[in-house]
């Protein structure tokens, strides 16, 4: 049965569904703006056109939808079959028309956030597992989709800035870097906001901090996200240095 509103009741849930959605549209903006011809320029990623982002998140919007029917079903069904498969994917779509790319991003976008918008309230908290292989809750889906919006539509290199990100949600993003350098590679910082003074670190972390890294929030959105060095200094006033992988 199609809804016209949400079924999520979860407060956190449906704060998660408003940054999507605000983030879906500015992505959609960015795009909308390019000319045919600029979707096969460089992007901001290396290696990477225009293209091959747009694809990029429209075909994660349909791994994530797929994420939301296992979710709703029960029946597994994960987003991509295979690392390459995923890759594959990826680089088919930026050889698409304009026309079919544009209409991969919008539709892709469209049917997700139905599919949130639909799914029973009871299954929010089903447990799905990422193409990473972390097993989450259905809801975290949302949050994933939000950073593939809010980064990519700045990757498109068109105009999109890290100051248009919301304080919220950028700082969200850089905890999540930081956790995983911990968790991953056991690489500790302190992230200084130049501008607050808030600080930064992983969750959870008791570590102590290989070094302290100064900023303001979007810069430090940039460094930890593997975007931009700029304005990005060391505690002791010197230049930072490359952020290690996130992703």
């Amino acid at each position: 049965m199609t809804v016209l509103t949400d079924r999520a009741t979860d407060p956190a849930v449906l704060s998660d569904l408003r940054d999507v959605r605000l983030g879906q549209a500015y992505f959609s903006r960015k795009l909308n703006e390019l000319r045919n011809a600029e979707l096969l320029e460089p992007s901001r990623l290396a290696g990477w056109t225009r293209a091959h982002v747009i694809a990029h998140v429209g075909y994660n919007a349909r791994g994530l939808n797929r994420l939301v029917d296992w979710a709703e079903s029960g029946v597994p069904s994960p987003m991509y079959s295979s690392p390459d498969a995923r890759a594959s994917e990826i680089s088919f779509g930026a050889t698409l028309a304009p026309r079919a790319l544009r209409h991969l991003s919008d539709h892709a976008a469209i049917a997700l956030d139905v599919a949130w918008r639909d799914l029973p309230v009871e299954r929010w908290s089903f447990v799905v597992r990422t193409a990473q292989g972390r097993e989450v809750p259905v809801s975290e889906t949302v949050w994933l989709r939000s950073r593939e919006v809010w980064l990519h539509a700045i990757d498109l290199g068109n105009g999109g800035r890290f100051e248009d990100v919301p304080a919220h949600v950028a700082r969200r993003l850089i905890g999540d870097v930081l956790t995983t350098w911990s968790s991953r590679d056991s690489i500790e910082y302190v992230l200084v906001d130049a501008a607050t003074g808030e600080e930064f670190r992983a969750a959870g972390s008791t570590a102590q901090p290989a070094e302290r890294i100064r900023a303001t929030l979007p810069a430090l959105l940039a460094w930890t996200t593997g975007r931009s060095r700029a304005g990005v200094t060391t505690g002791a006033g010197g230049p930072a240095p490359q952020a290690p992988r996130w992703l």
